[in-house]
């Protein structure tokens, strides 16, 4: 049955559709996002993002400069102001919060400390730390709008990727964000029915694209082309959709990255439910970070948005297929086998006992009773592990 035709057989008036939430994983990066960004680096579709964050790169230079040739200047009217004057360079720079605490790491200061202090005695550390800072060298992000600020300082083989050029490979696939190709802001779960309704108004607070001054991240699904992966215990289609999320700072506060998944819905809180076949790519912003990123991420990303999903289907079907245990004694042994422990065990198959109403068999029913124990864990690690263990799992099996 095609996506149009599972659609179609049970969406609801408004085109929603039930979703079990109770299987797979639960992500919350995507939520910690929304819920950390005020309005202002919230946007409304990729266009107005990319170009927000493109102006902001068009007003930059960047440049490697010696260490010892950056003079510290105190401002004698205001004692908390520092400015930095570059080799050829005539007027000074504001340093931003964020660079101030990478200069002061660069040459060994605690930041935290020097914010205390008066600037004219916080510039003579720093002074002193760029003098003999052993690298010799520092690379600079400048911008200038209307204000000359200096925005990021790094090693000189910082590997920059600025953040319109993630958010243009992600035009590439995805258009305005909005729902001019499949690719779109997700829908909204309803806790009170089940229903998934992948339709909803983009407004600052359903919209998953921000953008600040150190970083982008956007994250953006297929929500309207359900993919049927078997039956649910009640006979209904076990419905998912496609989902990425990237992530970017041209400052130096994170890495590069983007993740990949097939989910079963977003809630209001955009708390990722009922997440499968999660795969992540991370590059750091070394010396070849840019040529990585073209030649790696983004055609990564593109391969994801065109890919079918024929083998994550067949994937689950097989593991639905797959009997591995009829017994107690059967099941016990299959996980011991896989590094479970006995007390781990019997809390894996009495959580499938409990959601399912009978014990697992298949190779799919164990992968469902991890990832709901692993829900539980609160520590990362433990948690992490559980994931991994499914995962590992689900992928011999396909």
């Amino acid at each position: 049955m095609s996506s149009v035709e599972v659609l179609d057989a049970v969406r609801d008036e408004r085109g929603g559709y039930k979703v079990d939430i109770g299987r797979g994983q639960r992500i919350g990066r995507v939520s910690s996002e929304w819920f950390s960004r005020p309005d202002d680096e919230k946007f409304l579709s990729l266009s107005d993002l990319f170009t927000s964050v493109q102006t902001r790169s068009e007003h930059s230079t960047t440049r490697t400069v010696e260490s010892a040739a950056v003079r510290v200047e105190a401002s004698r009217d205001n004692a908390k102001r520092l400015s930095l004057v570059l080799p050829g360079k005539a007027d000074p720079l504001s340093p931003t919060h964020w660079s101030f605490g990478q200069l002061a790491g660069l040459v060994g200061a605690p930041a935290t400390y020097l914010r205390q202090l008066p600037a004219p005695l916080a510039g003579i550390n720093l002074q002193y730390g760029l003098a003999s800072h052993r690298a010799e060298q520092i690379k600079t992000l400048e911008t200038d709008n209307g204000r000359v600020e200096l925005r990021a300082v790094t090693g000189p083989d910082y590997g920059r990727i600025y953040d319109h050029e993630l958010v243009a490979a992600v035009q590439r696939i995805a258009g305005n964000g909005t729902g001019d190709t499949r690719w779109k802001v997700p829908g909204v779960l309803d806790w009170s029915t089940g229903i998934y309704n992948p339709r909803v108004d983009m407004t600052k607070n359903t919209t998953t694209l921000y953008a600040s001054d150190r970083d982008v991240f956007l994250f953006l699904v297929d929500d309207l082309n359900p993919i049927e992966a078997g039956r649910l215990s009640d006979g209904s289609p076990d419905l998912y959709f496609r989902g990425f999320y990237c992530w970017n700072s041209e400052v130096g506060a994170k890495t590069l990255g983007m993740a990949s998944f097939y989910l079963r819905a977003v809630c209001q809180n955009r708390n990722l439910w009922g997440v499968e076949d999660f795969e992540e790519i991370t590059i750091r912003h070394s010396k070849y970070a840019a040529s990585r990123f073209a030649h790696e991420a983004a055609p990564a990303l593109k391969r994801f948005a065109d890919s079918s999903a024929a083998p994550f289907v067949n994937g689950i079907r097989a593991a639905r297929e797959r009997i591995v245990a009829r017994s107690d004694d059967e099941r016990t042994e299959f996980l011991r086998k896989r590094g479970f422990g006995k007390a781990e065990s019997t809390k894996i198959i009495d959580t499938v006992l409990g959601e399912e109403g009978r014990k697992p068999e298949s190779v799919f029913d164990f992968v469902q009773g991890i990832t709901a124990v692993a829900r539980d864990k609160t520590h990362q690690d433990a948690r992490l592990d559980l994931e991994a263990k499914a995962k590992k799992l689900l992928d011999r099996t396909a």
